[in-house]
């Protein structure tokens, strides 16, 4: 199995739109191209950290741009990026939590579900 993690900086004001942005283009890659799914976090250092899992490597690298409308929402929210980190996973013992609000793409749970049935996801800013 193969990760990849994004890491960027936003425009103040522009968390909720880059939000909107990640969730459209991570369904769409979930759909189209076989990805296992996102995770979407804010670190303590005020960046924004995405982990992404796929079936392989090129998997990944076949992957075209399915959401443009998604990508610029992202884009035009993004103040700073930094490089990805490719990653190998070598052991996978993360066990998730039954979460209340049901299951994500790719048998993910979380807030991401909950921002997709229409609630706001806690702490960001519109």
């Amino acid at each position: 199995m193969f990760a990849v993690v994004y890491r960027w900086r936003l425009h103040e004001g522009k968390e909720q739109q880059f939000v909107e942005g990640w969730r459209r283009v991570t369904d769409a890659i979930h759909a189209r191209c076989g990805s296992y799914g996102s995770r979407l976090h804010r670190a303590d250092d005020g960046t924004w950290v995405a982990y992404a899992r796929w079936p392989d490597a090129e998997s990944r690298e076949r992957c075209a741009v399915p959401d443009p409308e998604g990508v610029a929402l992202m884009s035009g929210a993004i103040a700073e990026r930094f490089p990805e980190t490719r990653l190998q996973i070598v052991e996978d013992l993360l066990a998730e939590p039954a979460a209340p609000w049901g299951t994500g793409p790719g048998g993910v749970t979380g807030p991401h579900v909950e921002c997709r049935v229409g609630r706001r996801v806690t702490g960001v800013a519109e």
